[in-house]
């Protein structure tokens, strides 16, 4: 059975910095990554990172040059390295994980960022 348990959200003032953790189990993944969704709006990629050697990354235009995406494939986990965040960052942050078949999801962890 697959599972996907995040950590790392929270509060933190514009400027501020989070670190979003994802440790997966139950299946070999492809890529991994993270999607965010605010209120009112469609779920959209924040950041994914392909599993195997080489590590490939893809960032959303708002994330370039703040966010960092990493992972650990000893441990199955992805992290995301949230630097100067802003207010429009606010969302429910969700881990993805991918094989060849099949596309997973966390339940989502709340990341506020006041003004």
């Amino acid at each position: 059975q697959v599972q996907l348990v995040e950590s790392g959200g929270g509060l933190v003032q514009a400027g501020g910095s989070l670190r979003l953790s994802c440790a997966a189990s139950g299946s070999r993944f492809n890529v991994m990554g993270w999607y965010r969704q605010a209120p009112g709006e469609q779920r959209e990629s924040v950041a994914t990172i392909t599993v195997g050697v080489g590590g490939i990354t893809n960032y959303a235009d708002s994330a370039k040059g703040r966010f960092t995406i990493s992972r650990d494939n000893a441990k199955n986990t992805v992290i995301l390295q949230m630097n100067s965040l802003k207010p429009e960052d606010t969302a429910v942050y969700y881990c993805y994980a991918r094989t060849f078949y099949q596309s997973y999801w966390g339940q989502g962890t709340q990341v506020t960022v006041s003004s």
